[in-house]
């Protein structure tokens, strides 16, 4: 395959897809890092379809999800992360999932130190002995 990919499956994906600006979750707009479907296959596309392009989710005002995205935070660096976000009470897409950075993080975290998890009224979680 060559260095600059396979050609019939670049023509393929420039045929189906028009590079677009996007908001992303905690970052805000970013532009030219999205795809949208090519005005070929306008028919195809959710967004046009039903009428949602211009539904808009507000973020919210106290989460840092942002900036542990960028890499300019650690999730504990967050005023509300272990309180006010939780992966019960995500505020943020970083503590939406499992595999997000505060979700993980907060996970390890929570088993690593004993008196974190009483505070948070969790069962602390047991030593393992270590040989």
């Amino acid at each position: 395959m060559p260095a600059a990919g396979n050609p019939a499956a670049i023509a393929m994906l420039r045929d189906v897809f028009t590079v677009t600006d996007r908001a992303w979750r905690g970052i805000g707009v970013i532009s030219n890092s999205a795809w949208r479907l090519s005005d070929a296959y306008r028919e195809f596309d959710a967004e046009t379809r039903f009428a949602v392009g211009d539904i808009h989710t507000a973020e919210s005002s106290v989460c840092r999800s942002g900036e542990v995205l960028q890499g300019l935070i650690k999730p504990h660096e967050c005023a509300a992360f272990g309180h006010r976000c939780t992966p019960r009470t995500p505020l943020g897409a970083t503590m939406v999932s499992a595999e997000g950075a505060c979700a993980a993080y907060y996970l390890c975290r929570r088993l690593d130190q004993p008196n974190a998890t009483a505070q948070a009224g969790a069962q602390p979680a047991r030593e393992v002995a270590r040989a």
